[in-house]
């Protein structure tokens, strides 16, 4: 029995360094091998046209910000069209939209879900290429010029831009939290791109060829990461232009930001189950080993294996089967009793930075796991509420 849970320690601590550290050396290190082209903003003369796709559902606190956003961003307005679904709003969403003549309005009634939305809105689109972002997202000035001049390469079917968490209010822990693990899954994108492709993209800014787009479930919770890992399995890659940038907030609360990670984790477990291709050797051997290393790992493999090495711990320390395991205790106990420090501030509203690290580890964990059950039971809904936002404001000579 101490062997076996020797084994399960080192294999679950294996599985975690790789997960968090060791993919993202590994994938840094091949893709500094690969030669990368500098990509230049196409001259006004060689720019497409393209149909921007902004999805709002109850967001009157913020459309009219996003709109005069849109609108001021540097591309000539002859070729772009601004289409606004407020399908299902209550709060007065679609008054706001119609005081833009610049703007078109989708508006239903009857509130059917984002990626609904999208099917209903791509019949609409005759531009060959799209943009969709969130409405709670602004976009610096130069967005759109920098991810259309990714498509001058024909093996590049979408094009991920950057989102930004932070901003002046970084009293709430989640929003901390947040925000680290964007610049962490920036430079996973950064360097996912350069070895192949970026492995799903988020919808705060993700650009793609309309020719390309397939038509998403009703039900389907990620329709972002779907929509472009489906683009992938049609065999084009995800592009990742790092200085087209969506700022966004942190969530204003903890119940706010465990709502999102548990959709998302839910998200996450359906689209693994839908995106049959990505999982294929034969398909993409280097697509495979990406969607394994960068979703699947995190996804499916993380969580237990945090479970299981913290109760191999235990019972070798118990045992004293030797001071290496020992140690290990030490570290882990030290690093769950910071996290329930940060549980408590983030509930008290106490700014405690040395802790939101190990805090957000976890909470990130437990979202996964409540996730999963909620994927496994039909419980998670792709109608989602979505979770109040600190506003952002985005200054023009952020657009350079």
């Amino acid at each position: 029995m101490e062997i076996f849970c020797q084994l399960i320690f080192w294999i679950s601590f294996l599985i975690l360094v790789y997960t968090y550290l060791g993919y993202g050396l590994l994938v840094f290190f091949l893709a500094k091998r690969k030669k990368q082209l500098p990509v230049a903003v196409l001259p006004e003369e060689e720019l497409p046209a393209l149909t921007v796709l902004i999805p709002a559902y109850n967001e009157a606190g913020c459309i009219g910000a996003k709109i005069r956003n849109t609108l001021e961003l540097k591309y000539p307005r002859t070729l772009f069209r601004v289409l606004v679904i407020t399908d299902g709003s209550t709060d007065g969403t679609e008054q706001i939209v119609k005081a833009f003549p610049q703007v078109e309005l989708l508006h239903g009634q009857e509130r059917l879900g984002k990626a609904m939305a999208l099917n209903r809105a791509m019949e609409m689109v005759e531009t060959p290429i799209v943009i969709v972002t969130d409405a709670n997202a602004l976009l610096n000035q130069n967005a759109l010029r920098l991810l259309v001049s990714g498509f001058a390469d024909p093996s590049i079917g979408a094009i991920s831009g950057e989102k930004q968490v932070g901003g002046e209010n970084q009293d709430e822990l989640s929003a901390e939290g947040e925000g680290l693990y964007w610049k962490y899954e920036s430079f996973l994108k950064k360097n996912d791109a350069r070895l192949y492709s970026v492995v799903g993209a988020a919808g705060e800014l993700l650009a793609f060829r309309a020719a390309l787009f397939q038509p998403l479930e009703p039900d389907t919770i990620l329709d972002d990461f779907v929509l472009s890992m489906r683009i992938c399995e049609q065999g084009y890659r995800i592009g990742y232009e790092p200085a087209a940038k969506a700022f966004e907030k942190g969530s204003l609360s903890l119940r706010d930001e465990e709502k999102r990670k548990i959709r998302i984790a839910a998200g996450g477990f359906q689209a693994l189950k839908r995106l049959q291709k990505s999982w294929s050797w034969r398909f993409n051997p280097l697509l495979f080993f990406q969607f394994i290393s960068h979703r699947v790992s995190r996804w499916v493999f993380a969580a237990p294996a945090l479970l299981l090495l913290g109760v191999s711990t235990l019972y070798l320390v118990v045992k004293g089967s030797g001071s290496i395991y020992q140690l290990a205790g030490i570290i882990q106990l030290l690093f769950y009793s910071l996290a329930v420090l940060g549980w408590l501030g983030a509930r008290t509203n106490t700014k405690l930075p040395f802790v939101y690290i190990p805090y957000y580890f976890v909470f990130m964990h437990w979202s996964i796991v409540l996730g999963l059950f909620r994927f496994l039971t039909g419980g998670q809904d792709a109608k989602w509420e979505k979770s109040d936002r600190i506003r952002v404001s985005v200054k023009n000579d952020q657009g350079q």
